[in-house]
């Protein structure tokens, strides 16, 4: 049951982490108002990869 559950989440953050790697120009544009936007969306790339990574380990490891 909580090997389903760490999966689940795993599939999650994984998920997650895609969405922030695909989308982050328009979510700095949406959350922050400040002008260098760029920085920004390197940022928010570079913590979805994270995201997605640690998800992909969790899956991983969880068979």
């Amino acid at each position: 049951m909580m090997k389903t559950v760490l999966i689940i989440l795993g599939l999650l953050l994984s998920t997650l982490g895609v969405i922030m790697i695909y989308d982050a120009r328009l979510i700095t544009k949406k959350m922050f108002s400040f002008g260098d936007q760029n920085e920004a969306t390197s940022g928010l790339k570079i913590v979805g990869f994270i995201i997605s990574i640690i998800g992909a380990l969790l899956i991983y490891f969880n068979y």
